[in-house]
């Protein structure tokens, strides 16, 4: 399920579902319209943005609604029950050749060899999407931070102690966001 985070200037507001961190950037902008509110997408870094204009309940159904629902894909022939996109692929005579030997057929080879390759690349792409997610959210918020570039730098060279000690003079809610975020980039 994703996550979001919503920050009131530099304090974190709150952290959950997009109707639970909408609501409550909601409450603060209908409390101080204008306020310094932010809300995150906890996977990517990115900044997003949430209607919050109406009351309670629309807030909550544009983010259940088509607004936020992804707009339907044209299904090709093949096999859309089970979600499978018709693409076209370029290889060479001789890899035709071992594909069309291999039990199963192309396709069902081709998955398989999808499925190996993204689970040994597994650690490394989520160390790798930890790093940028965390790299997003320190960008937009303590970019003029003291520590800033040697704490990025830390971070791509997998260094927790050395991330750590930059960044252990930031604001509290902040520093315990990223934190969070740069958790699986240093992980082995």
């Amino acid at each position: 399920m994703p996550s979001f985070t919503a920050f009131h200037g530099k304090k974190c507001l709150s952290q959950g579902s997009d109707a639970v961190v909408a609501l409550a950037a909601k409450a603060v902008l209908d409390d101080l319209p204008g306020a310094d509110v932010l809300i995150f997408d906890d996977e990517t870094g990115r900044q997003v943005d949430f209607n919050l204009n109406g009351n309670r309940e629309e807030v909550v159904a544009r983010l259940d609604g088509s607004a936020n629902a992804k707009k339907p894909v044209k299904r090709a022939p093949g096999r859309p029950k089970l979600g499978v996109v018709a693409r076209e692929i370029t290889l060479l005579p001789r890899q035709w050749d071992w594909l069309s030997e291999q039990p199963g057929g192309a396709s069902a080879t081709l998955r398989k060899l999808v499925d190996a390759a993204k689970s040994a690349g597994a650690p490394r792409e989520r160390q790798r999407k930890a790093q940028a997610a965390t790299d997003r959210f320190m960008i937009a918020m303590l970019g003029d931070q003291p520590g800033y570039e040697e704490a990025a730098r830390a971070l791509y060279a997998g260094d927790a102690a050395s991330f750590r000690k930059r960044i252990e003079g930031w604001p509290t809610d902040l520093k315990a966001h990223v934190e969070r975020l740069a958790a699986p980039a240093f992980k082995p």
